[in-house]
């Protein structure tokens, strides 16, 4: 029996029959109404081309600053929407990482924590239902959007009903959300399955197997609720769609609104390309129309709706690009310092927070570790930062790991 929920159902024996899995240092909060929307660039989007402008430096090359909607911001360009919604935005220019890989880049962002083979680390969406719970019994508390990705906001070594859950294609929706056979046959069908693991569940009274079964059962919930609907774009008018652009990252974002709408926990969008080693100049206008729009629309309507001021708007990468331009017109891997936007939620809108040097290679005020800008957006959802959960293997850790909240950075 222990290799058969090993083998079939995906857990391990020692998680199922007698390890601890988790357990808490204190009580849970209470619930909270917020929500996230993590928006993830994914390959490394240029700080020096997008919102940390060194106009005159050498480094600029041929990107051109734009003024704002606030008084002695510039940002680029190429984001002229965002212009327009900067009393909206809190943009971290001093954010620095020990990690120039892109995998390892992408996995310390979304955790907090270096990656390892031994573990997986929740994203901070798994972290938040953990704590808070869901806000809409029938829709997944969390889900991601996006097919760039090597790692998102996974659930990590929580149980399997804190997984995200994947959407490739927001165009497509939630494919097979119904049942393929009548009503009456499905039912028959679910009550013989209760019936065969019967035995195995009661002699294996166990929190993961359990978890397993809440999963399911969630499932159907979800294919017989009107929530389901949440999950299709097509319900928008054509005039809307075509406000967050007709890219897979626009309507991705179009269906973060919509979900958040209905009271979906957490949402995550991946957009790549902005790995932009070549041709960063050519490339990199495209990229920035895209996400220009989208973000400049999603923005709109959270406003228009009366979410943002409730909704953690996220826009992040996992590092910069280098501001000494390469031999082939492009910008090459660079942690050492980059750019992250906040909005909504609590924080502050027209605010740059830290500043880095004449040409944008080193950050000079206001640093800030991935730990501490994750940390920062635990604290604005409610998840106490030194709040401990134990891995099955018995190891305590944290929402952010040692990272701290910047207070300032807040409304």
């Amino acid at each position: 029996m222990e290799l058969a929920a090993g083998t079939f159902l995906g857990v391990s024996a020692s998680n199922c029959f007698g390890s601890v899995g988790t357990k808490e240092s204190s009580p849970p909060l209470a619930s909270s109404d917020k929500q996230l929307i993590y928006l993830y660039m994914e390959g490394g989007m240029s700080h020096i081309d997008t919102f940390d402008l060194k106009t005159g430096h050498e480094n600029q090359g041929s990107t051109r600053p734009v003024d704002t909607n606030v008084d002695g911001i510039q940002i680029s360009s190429h984001l002229p929407n965002l212009a327009r919604h900067t009393d909206k935005l809190c943009i971290v220019n001093s954010l620095t990482s020990t990690a120039g890989d892109h995998e390892k880049g992408n996995y310390f962002m979304h955790t907090s924590y270096q990656q390892r083979a031994t573990i997986r680390h929740p994203g901070i969406g798994a972290w938040y239902h953990k704590f808070s719970g869901k806000l809409n019994p029938t829709l997944p508390a969390s889900v991601f959007v996006g097919k760039e990705s090597r790692f998102h906001g996974s659930g990590g070594f929580f149980e399997p009903e804190f997984e995200p859950l994947a959407i490739n294609e927001p165009q497509s929706g939630l494919k097979y959300a119904r049942a393929m056979v009548n009503k009456s046959r499905f039912e028959r069908r679910l009550n013989l399955t209760t019936d065969i693991d019967a035995e195995f569940l009661k002699r294996y009274h166990s929190k993961p197997i359990r978890a397993y079964g809440h999963m399911y059962a969630d499932a159907v919930r979800l294919m017989e609720s009107p929530d389901l609907e949440a999950f299709n774009i097509h319900k928008e008018d054509t005039k809307t769609k075509e406000r967050y652009g007709t890219e897979p990252f626009g309507q991705g974002c179009l269906l973060a609104r919509r979900l958040v709408e209905r009271n979906v926990r957490t949402v995550e969008v991946s957009y790549g390309g902005w790995d932009t080693h070549q041709n960063n100049f050519t490339t990199l206008p495209e990229l920035c129309h895209t996400m220009d729009q989208a973000v400049a629309a999603l923005l709109d309507d959270l406003e228009k709706i009366g979410k943002l001021k409730d909704t953690v708007v996220v826009l992040t990468t996992e590092f910069g690009r280098t501001p000494k331009i390469n031999q082939n017109v492009g910008r090459d891997h660079y942690p050492q310092a980059f750019t992250s936007v906040l909005a909504g939620g609590g924080f502050k809108g027209g605010y740059v927070h830290g500043k880095t040097s004449e040409g944008a290679e080193e950050v000079l005020e206001g640093s800030m570790t991935i730990p501490d800008f994750n940390a920062t957006i635990a604290h604005a959802l409610g998840i106490p930062t030194d709040y401990v959960m134990y891995s099955p293997t018995v190891r305590p850790f944290t929402v952010a790991h040692k990272g701290k909240p910047q207070l300032n950075l807040l409304a």
